[in-house]
């Protein structure tokens, strides 16, 4: 009898330890995800290319920039980089970009060559006017029948392009984006999100590639205009 009941107990062990097993597994999986560049991304361009370098980027928004925040402009740090992207894929710019300089210059030395920097005429300036995040939702019969929300998140920014030569203005415009991620609950079933800060990233690219096409379309109707 105390044999059967060890075997029987035993059993169990190994079964409950499989379970354990097939349920600690770890799995990993990964997927391409596809990236929208601006409009003229790969079109043929025979006009000249006007030299830009990129100024100065930077959160001008209320976002992150209250009492406990860092001083590390996080926002306008990334949507530089975004920019200098998106300028450089048009086709349409010759993009320098003086923030490694130094390490040019060093590589440039270790090659035992001469820099020959060129300078540009027009620099594009801009920044972050509108950031927000918000939260909204909804409940049926009190949350009993199902409830929704969705994380809204904005971002509008502005771009100045100045001549060098005279500190003039000759062109500005701006780009505005929403994304919107839901989901929905009903008696219990349905997605259930937590924050994500991913849509920061993709609202600021959209913001920035909007405002990039219009430059792109500008140049193409003559309403920008530079000076060789």
């Amino acid at each position: 009898m105390e044999f059967s009941r060890l075997k029987k107990f035993s059993s169990f062990l190994i079964l409950t330890a499989m379970v354990t097993g097939f349920s600690g597994c770890a799995t990993e999986t990964y997927q391409k995800v596809a990236i929208t560049p601006v409009e003229t991304n790969k079109s043929v361009y025979t006009g000249v290319k006007s030299t830009l370098v990129l100024g100065n980027f930077n959160n001008r928004s209320n976002y992150m920039q209250g009492l406990f925040s860092s001083n590390v402009d996080r926002l306008g740090n990334q949507g530089k980089t975004i920019l200098k992207t998106h300028l450089q894929q048009t086709n349409r710019f010759k993009v320098v970009d003086r923030e490694n300089l130094g390490n040019l210059q060093q590589e440039a030395a270790l090659l035992g060559i001469k820099q020959e920097i060129k300078g540009a005429r027009y620099v594009i300036s801009g920044g972050v006017t509108e950031f927000g995040r918000k939260v909204i939702g909804d409940k049926q019969l009190f949350g009993i029948l199902g409830s929704g929300k969705s994380q809204i998140a904005y971002a509008k920014v502005s771009l100045t392009i100045i001549d060098v030569v005279t500190s003039e203005i000759i062109y500005t415009t701006q780009g505005a984006g929403e994304f919107q991620l839901n989901e929905r609950q009903v008696v219990g079933f349905g997605s259930k999100a937590g924050y994500d800060a991913t849509l920061n990233g993709k609202v600021l690219d959209f913001a920035i590639k909007e405002s990039v096409n219009n430059m792109t379309r500008d140049l193409e109707n003559n309403t920008l205009q530079f000076d060789l």
